[in-house]
C-alpha cells in the first residue's frame, strides 16, 4: 500500500505561508520547512543505511560497568555540547581518537546529524572509500576525470572522516589527505574524524603488538600514517577526544536490543 506523503495544513505543502502585520500581508517561511530541508540534506549526507538510527539520544551508556558508564558519558557531554554549540565552535572541528569499536563513529555521526538539524550540510565519508574514489578520479589509465569526491571533501559544509588512517600509507595518499586537512584548516571549514591511530599526546606511550610469529611490533602512529603535516592541522582544527577502553561498544549495544 503507498502512503500518500502528509502536506503540511499551513501552506499546503510551498513552504511559505502568508502572515499580517500592520494590516498589511506578506510571505515567511513555515515552521514546516526547517524540518524537511533537514531531512533532504540528511538523505544526501551519504550516512551508511547501518547507523540510520545512530543520534547522540541513541547512544547506549553500559548499565554493567560503572567506571565505563561515567567515562563515556563525559565523552557523550563533550560530543553533544559540540553540536550544540556548533557553528560557534573554536576550533570548528572535532577529533575521536580511540580503539575499535568504543562507539567512535556513532557518536560522529550523531553530532553531524544534529548539525544537520540546524540546516548546516553534512557530508560522510568512509576513509578508505574516499581515497579509492579519489584515486579512481585521478587515474588517467582509467579513462576517468572524475574528481567529485575530492571535491566534495574539500568544498563540503561539515565533512565527516571516519576511520582516518584506514589505508596503506603511500605518498600520494599522505598528500591528498594533507590538502584536503589543509584546505579546510585555512578556510575554517568543521571537519568531524574519528581515528583507532594511537597518537603520543592523546594516548601516550605507542603500545608494543605481537605479529603471527610473536615478534613485538609497534602500531604506526597517526601522524607516521597521514603526514606529520596533515596531523598538525588536524589537531589545530579539531576538539580532540579520547575514548575510554571499554570493550567493544557494537557489540555490547547489541547485546541489550
Amino acid at each position: 500500500m503507498i502512503v500518500a506523503e502528509s502536506i503540511c495544513g499551513i501552506c499546503d505543502g510551498t513552504g511559505w505561508k502568508i502572515v499580517e502585520r500592520a494590516g498589511l500581508s506578506g510571505a515567511e517561511r513555515c515552521e514546516c520547512y526547517a524540518s524537511r530541508r533537514a531531512e533532504s540534506i540528511k538523505e544526501n549526507a551519504g550516512i551508511p543505511s547501518n547507523y540510520a538510527h545512530a543520534t547522540l539520544r541513541t547512544f547506549a551508556l553500559p548499565s554493567d560497568n560503572p567506571v565505563s558508564r561515567a567515562y563515556l558519558s563525559q565523552v557523550l557531554s563533550l560530543v553533544s555540547g559540540y553540536a550544540r554549540e556548533f557553528p560557534n565552535v573554536d576550533p570548528p572541528g572535532l577529533l575521536l581518537v580511540g580503539d575499535t569499536g568504543t562507539g567512535k563513529t556513532h557518536l560522529a555521526i550523531g553530532a553531524l546529524k544534529a548539525i544537520i538539524e540546524k540546516e548546516f550540510e553534512g557530508l560522510f565519508f568512509d576513509y578508505q572509500n574516499l581515497l579509492d574514489r579519489i584515486r579512481a578520479g585521478f587515474d588517467i589509465a582509467s579513462g576517468s576525470s572524475d574528481r567529485e569526491a575530492y571535491r566534495s571533501a574539500l568544498d563540503a559544509e561539515v565533512l565527516l572522516l571516519d576511520d582516518l588512517g584506514a589505508c596503506r600509507a603511500m605518498d600520494w595518499v599522505e598528500d591528498t589527505v594533507a590538502s584536503i586537512i589543509t584546505y579546510r584548516c585555512n578556510h575554517r571549514k568543521p571537519l568531524i574524524a574519528t581515528t583507532n591511530l594511537p597518537d603520543d599526546a592523546v594516548t601516550g606511550p605507542i603500545p608494543l603488538y605481537k605479529d603471527a610469529s610473536g615478534q613485538p611490533v609497534n602500531k604506526k602512529t597517526l601522524a607516521e600514517t597521514i603526514g606529520l603535516r596533515a596531523r598538525s592541522r588536524l589537531f589545530e582544527m579539531c576538539r580532540v577526544v579520547k575514548m575510554p577502553a571499554v570493550g567493544d561498544y557494537r557489540i555490547s549495544t547489541r547485546a541489550t536490543r
